[in-house]
C-alpha cells in the first residue's frame, strides 16, 4: 500500500467505528483522488475518504440499496461497495474504459457504454459474465433504462444520436437525432418523455418514447454567458416529475426547469464546471458536483439558494446520496 492510500484509509477506518450512528451520507467520486469523499449529509462536514479503483466517476445504487457501485475508466471495472460495512466485496468486469451504466429495474442486468470500444456491453450482475455487446455510435456516453425495463437508451457523443436498443433482443430499434454531443438522460415520471442534454448545443432534447420524436428543444441562456460556454451535462428529475435540474457545465450554474411548461425558471451559481447533479431523498437538497473547482455545491430547492460549498477531491465527477 502506498503512503497516499495509507493517509486514505486512516480516516476510513475512523469513520467505520462510528458508522452504526451515522445519518445520511454523500458519496462523490474523485476521478484524480482514486477515491470516494463522504460527506455528512446533515453537517455538511467530510467524514473521510474510500480508496476505490482508478478514475472512479459514475455511480449507481443498486436496486435494493445495499450496494454502491463504482465505474472506474482506468481499472476497466466497477468497485462494488458494501453500505452496511463501506467496504469494497468485489470488482465487476466493464470492459475498456467504461463511461457510465445503468441497471435493470430487477436488478439482474448492467448495462455499460464503453467509449473505447463504441458499444453497449450487457452484463450478469450475479456472475460479472458478459452477456451481449451491441455497436452503438462513437464515444457513447448516457445509459437509461425504460420504466418498464424493455428498451436501454445509449448516447452518442461523437454520432448526437440517442440510439433506442431493445433488451430482449439486443437490437437498435431507433437512432434518434438529437443536439451536439448528448450526454446524459432522464425521464419525465411517467416515462412518456426523455430529457437528453446536449453539451455542445446547450439544450436538452426532449424525445417522445413512444416513437422517438423529438417533441421540443429547450435552450438555455445565461447572462453574461457565452452560449458556447453554457455546456449542459448532469440532469436529475423530482420523483412527480414536476421539476428538473441541470448542471450547465461551463457556465457554472445550475438551470431549475418546471418541465409541464418546458421553461427555466431559475439560474443557480455554483461552482467551476457545474457537472453532475443529485436530490436527496426528500428532495429538499440539490448536490451539484463542480469538477474544475474540486467542490460541491449544496442547494436549497425550495429557495433556489446556495447553502454551502464542500471540498470534495480533485475533479469531482457525481455524487450519490446514501441513507
Amino acid at each position: 500500500m502506498n503512503a497516499t492510500h495509507r493517509l486514505l484509509v486512516l480516516p476510513a477506518l475512523a469513520l467505520l467505528a462510528g458508522h452504526a450512528a451515522a445519518a445520511t451520507t454523500i458519496f462523490v467520486s474523485s476521478e484524480k483522488d482514486d477515491a470516494l469523499t463522504l460527506v455528512d449529509a446533515g453537517t455538511l462536514a467530510v467524514q473521510g475518504k474510500l480508496p476505490t479503483c482508478k478514475r472512479p466517476r459514475h455511480m449507481q445504487l443498486t436496486p435494493d440499496g445495499k450496494r454502491l457501485l463504482v465505474a472506474c475508466g482506468e481499472s476497466h471495472a466497477a468497485d462494488v461497495i458494501d453500505l452496511s460495512t463501506r467496504k469494497s466485496v468485489g470488482r465487476l468486469p466493464l470492459g475498456d474504459d467504461p463511461e457510465a451504466f445503468d441497471i435493470s429495474p430487477d436488478g439482474k442486468t448492467l448495462f455499460v457504454s464503453n467509449e473505447d470500444e463504441a458499444t453497449l456491453s450487457f452484463i450478469d450482475l450475479a456472475s460479472g459474465k458478459s452477456l451481449k455487446s451491441v455497436a452503438v455510435g462513437k464515444e457513447p456516453e448516457g445509459v437509461k433504462v425504460s420504466p418498464d425495463g424493455k428498451t436501454v437508451y445509449v448516447t452518442s457523443e461523437v454520432a448526437s444520436l440517442v440510439h433506442a436498443i431493445d433488451i430482449a433482443t439486443a437490437k437498435v430499434v431507433k437512432n434518434i437525432k438529437v443536439g451536439k454531443r448528448p450526454r446524459r438522460m432522464a425521464f419525465a415520471a411517467d416515462g412518456a418523455e426523455l430529457w437528453v442534454t446536449n453539451e455542445l448545443d446547450a439544450s436538452v432534447s426532449i424525445v417522445s418514447t413512444q416513437d422517438h420524436r423529438v417533441l421540443h428543444t429547450l435552450r438555455f441562456e445565461v447572462p453574461g454567458v457565452r452560449a458556447a460556454d453554457i455546456t449542459p451535462v448532469g440532469i436529475t428529475m423530482t420523483r412527480d416529475g414536476q421539476r428538473a435540474f441541470v448542471g450547465l457545465g461551463r457556465a457554472n450554474h445550475v438551470a431549475l426547469v418546471d418541465v409541464r411548461a418546458r421553461k427555466v425558471t431559475q439560474l443557480v451559481l455554483a461552482g467551476k464546471r457545474a457537472w453532475n447533479v443529485s436530490l436527496d431523498k426528500a428532495e429538499a437538497r440539490l448536490y451539484v458536483v463542480n469538477g474544475l473547482s474540486d467542490d460541491m455545491t449544496v442547494i436549497d430547492v425550495a429557495t433556489g439558494k446556495a447553502l454551502k460549498t464542500v471540498p470534495v477531491g480533485r475533479v469531482p465527477y457525481q455524487a450519490v446520496v446514501v441513507d
